[in-house]
C-alpha cells in the first residue's frame, strides 16, 4: 500500500507541476486553485501517507488503508475536474467539485482513524 501510494503521488506531482508551468508560461493563473490542490492532496499528502504505510506496514495491511486509497483516488480527480469548470465560470459544477472533495475528506479520516488505532511504537 506505501509504495502503491508514493507511486500515485508522483503522477499527482507531474500533473501539478505541468498545470505550474502551463500558468507560468501563459500567464494566466486562472487553474491556481487546482494546481495547489493536486500538489497538496496528491503529491503531499499521499507520500507522507505512503511513507506512514510503509514504516507502519500492519496500518497498510487494513481495510481502512484500502477504503483511505479509493476514496481518495475517486475523490481527487473528481474535485478537480469540477473545479477546473468551476474556476472557469461553470457553476453547475459546484455540486462535482464538492461531491469529490467530501470523498477526499472521508479518505483523510479514514486515514487518520487507521493511524490513531494501527500505528504503534514497536514494543
Amino acid at each position: 500500500m506505501g509504495v502503491k501510494l508514493i507511486k500515485i503521488s508522483v503522477v499527482y506531482f507531474v500533473i501539478g507541476v505541468c498545470i505550474g508551468l502551463g500558468m507560468s508560461m501563459t500567464h494566466s493563473f486562472t487553474l491556481t486553485p487546482v494546481h495547489v490542490h493536486i500538489n497538496l492532496l496528491g503529491w503531499t499528502a499521499l507520500t507522507l501517507a505512503g511513507i506512514i504505510y510503509h514504516l507502519f506496514p500492519q496500518a497498510a495491511a487494513t481495510k481502512l488503508a484500502n477504503v483511505h486509497f479509493w476514496l481518495h483516488n475517486i475523490g481527487l480527480p473528481v474535485m478537480m475536474i469540477g473545479l477546473v469548470f468551476v474556476v472557469y465560470g461553470n457553476e453547475a459544477f459546484v455540486p462535482v467539485t464538492a461531491i469529490g472533495g467530501v470523498l477526499v475528506v472521508l479518505a483523510v479520516i479514514a486515514f487518520a482513524v487507521n493511524v490513531l488505532q494501527n500505528v504503534r511504537t514497536p514494543s
